[in-house]
């Protein structure tokens, strides 16, 4: 298994990060990424906030959509995108279109992501990472904040009290995760990795998108280079597209689970942790996405801000 840094650019000034609106998180400027033998390859960030902990043994993986938060991340990052004239409105609602038909997909080709790869380039393409986090900080603070599930943010927090450490895990670029994880105080985040040459993404990925079986081989391989051992591990999802993520560890919880999850939970023994009512729940179904999804809507943003530049 190797382990490198890889370099990102240099942003704007450091800032401590208090969480609060308007304070910038400080910058890591590296994502580190590792290949195993079988040649996967997965990326992981750590925030600022991290630091060495008490019990370095033992860490909890937290899903991002549906499970931290209502809906999905890149979901209300198209929405500030869109509020902030990137692209219109039209492009948002064939962007949740898109979402939900790309959801159906997954389910009847589970595995077959081939295509959703090849799409995903049309995002990275030319965005400067600054500009990435730059935005998704601001859009956390006005959108994402306030549909931070509670009740799993606490469980997250139990996790650090007791001196492990917390990791995100999403489909989302590692950038994007990093600046979630940071405003939530959280360790760091596992994410998807696109190659960036002089601060600016190529349009290429490097590895696979971080979905279904590539979340427990980015967790297996972050757990040999840190030293966790698995089966002190915690994670958490809302998904039956991460049944390899909580098999891979000692302690599965479903959390929000969708029908699939929660009978694999019951026929497992998994706990199960719900914190949506009525409305509620129904809501967030719409913007639900898995990473086929966050393609779709990507590619999207990536050809109306395109567009959006030729006509500027």
């Amino acid at each position: 298994m190797r382990a490198r840094p890889v370099d990102q650019p240099r942003g704007l000034p450091s800032l401590e990060a208090s969480g609060k609106k308007g304070n910038r998180v400080a910058r890591s400027r590296r994502v580190t990424v590792s290949t195993d033998a079988d040649g996967h390859t997965a990326g992981w960030a750590e925030t600022d906030l991290a630091s060495a902990t008490p019990d370095s043994t033992a860490a909890a993986f937290f899903d991002v959509d549906n499970t931290m938060m209502q809906g999905a991340s890149i979901y209300w990052f198209a929405r500030g995108l869109a509020s902030r004239n990137y692209f219109t409105t039209s492009d948002l609602a064939r962007f949740a279109w898109q979402q939900l038909r790309f959801r159906l997909l997954a389910r009847e080709h589970a595995g077959d992501m081939s295509q959703a790869k090849e799409a995903a380039l049309a995002f990275v393409e030319g965005w400067r990472v600054d500009d990435v986090e730059r935005l998704a900080e601001e859009i956390f603070d006005e959108l994402m904040a306030p549909r931070i599930w509670a009740g799993t943010h606490q469980l997250a927090q139990r996790h650090l009290d007791a001196g492990q450490r917390v990791w995100l895990v999403s489909a989302a670029p590692v950038e994007i995760g990093r600046v979630i994880a940071a405003r939530l105080g959280l360790t760091g985040a596992i994410g998807t990795v696109a190659e960036v040459l002089d601060g600016a993404y190529t349009g290429r990925l490097v590895g696979d998108l971080m979905h279904g079986p590539a979340k427990a081989e980015a967790v297996t391989q972050l757990a040999g280079v840190e030293g966790l051992d698995l089966t002190r591990c915690a994670a958490y999802s809302d998904s039956a597209n991460d049944l390899p993520l909580l098999s891979a560890v000692g302690r599965a919880v479903a959390v929000n689970p969708d029908a699939e999850l929660l009978r694999q939970a019951r026929q497992h023994g998994w706990e199960v942790r719900d914190f949506r009512t009525g409305r509620r729940a129904v809501k967030i179904a719409v913007p639900s996405t898995a990473a086929a999804g966050l393609v779709a809507g990507a590619v999207t943003a990536g050809l109306a801000l395109q567009r959006r530049r030729r006509l500027g």
